[in-house]
């Protein structure tokens, strides 16, 4: 059965067919070519299909792409599509958070191989919308659906709680 549905990915209105089975993150990387969103698991628990949906963060190898339809979707692409726009589309977190966390993860070495990293980005920016003063313990509960076999988890863990520190600094600027 195919099904038409009306979605925001990454700032743009998207109408598409789909089958009802078809999912989000096959959606994402087949149908509109972002291939930020990782595919390795398929059971929701490594955290490389992670995108935004509505503010959330999602496994998009679990979520089939017809529950998106009038959803506000941001994948990895959307940072750079968010930060060079001069109007901030609905939906979307941030352009400050984005860039905040970006730079902290390459401070901080919260990278190293990169396949994790989309994800890694996408859940920190997750955490940081809900929660600007997370305690270490809360970033590595709220991380814990996200692997990496490289870094060891620390470089991410401060990059994180380095990004919150920023993000609650500038906010309390302006």
């Amino acid at each position: 059965m195919v099904e038409e549905i009306e979605l925001h990915v990454n700032g743009e209105r998207i109408s598409a067919r789909v089958e009802t089975g078809q999912l989000l993150l096959d959606f994402l990387r087949d149908h509109l070519h972002l291939t930020g969103t990782k595919e390795a698991c398929s059971i929701g628990i490594c955290g490389l299909c992670t995108v935004l949906v509505n503010g959330k963060s999602v496994s998009s190898c679990l979520m089939p792409a017809v529950f998106a339809n009038g959803a506000h979707v941001f994948t990895a692409e959307g940072l750079q599509a968010v930060m060079d726009r001069d109007v901030i589309p609905d939906g979307s977190p941030d352009p400050g958070l984005w860039k905040i966390v970006q730079e902290a993860f390459v401070e901080c070495e919260g990278l190293q191989c990169g396949i994790c990293t989309p994800g890694q980005v996408m859940s920190a920016v997750s955490l940081l919308n809900e929660n600007s003063d997370p305690t270490e313990e809360e970033v590595r509960h709220f991380m814990a659906g996200n692997l990496c076999r490289c870094t060891g988890y620390q470089s991410i863990v401060r990059a994180i709680l380095l990004a919150a520190k920023r993000w609650r600094s500038e906010r309390a600027i302006v």
